[in-house]
């Protein structure tokens, strides 16, 4: 099998957690023989070059980030330039996000089935997943651990040519959190998500606290 596989997010490669998906995912939808080509619209020079990729080809996937519930806009200026196709090309979605749960990205979800339709093509499925916002801050072990699971994803995706199988469902993890989980994770998230943010500060030369106020009085 062969996939073109667009990363539609903005941010350059460095910045991108959509891109770090994408490594994983590719590695896993490529162990056993399959092939794949990467493109970023983040890299406006090549347009011309990702058009033709996308109307030559049958089997495309579109990762993408959701910003607060919004789709970029640089994809949508992209998708705006794409001639309608037919339904031998299969459009999929990788739809991520830094919300853990998946209901914040339903809407998104919904908007994909609807692009697909608008462009002709049949719709492969959108494998949905929030809570990645940390990936772009991690580095070596840490980050090979956190974006393991999109790989198994790419090896199922390979087996089953789209994202609706059970387990590309159950990957999106909880749907909505029930109450007393949501204390749990907000402690966890201010925890966590400080000592995350002192890393990264200090990695950044960052000599004051994050809570500091210079121009407060």
């Amino acid at each position: 099998m062969y996939a073109v596989i667009i990363n539609g997010s903005p941010r350059v490669k460095a910045q991108s957690n959509t891109d770090k998906i994408i490594g994983s995912f590719s590695k896993g939808f490529c162990e056993g023989g399959n092939t794949c080509d990467v493109y970023a619209i983040s890299e406006r020079n090549k347009w011309d070059e990702i058009r033709k990729a996308y109307n030559e080809n049958e089997n495309i996937i579109i990762a993408l980030p959701l910003f607060v519930e919004c789709i970029p806009g640089l994809l949508i200026e992209f998708i705006e330039t794409l001639e309608p196709k037919d339904k031998k090309t299969t459009l999929s979605f990788i739809l991520q996000s830094g919300f853990t749960e998946g209901i914040q990205l339903r809407c998104g979800e919904a908007y994909l089935e609807i692009l697909t339709e608008k462009l002709g093509c049949s719709y492969g499925g959108t494998l949905v997943k929030g809570g990645n916002f940390m990936f772009r801050f991690r580095e070596g072990k840490e980050l090979e651990r956190a974006i393991a699971p999109y790989g198994r994803m790419g090896r199922e995706f390979a087996a089953n040519g789209n994202f609706f199988s059970k387990k590309c469902k159950r990957f999106t993890g909880p749907e909505i959190y029930p109450k007393p989980m949501l204390k749990i994770v907000d402690r966890v998230i201010h925890k966590g998500g400080r000592e995350s943010f002192d890393r990264a500060a200090a990695g950044w030369g960052c000599t004051e606290p994050l809570d500091s106020r210079p121009y407060e009085n």
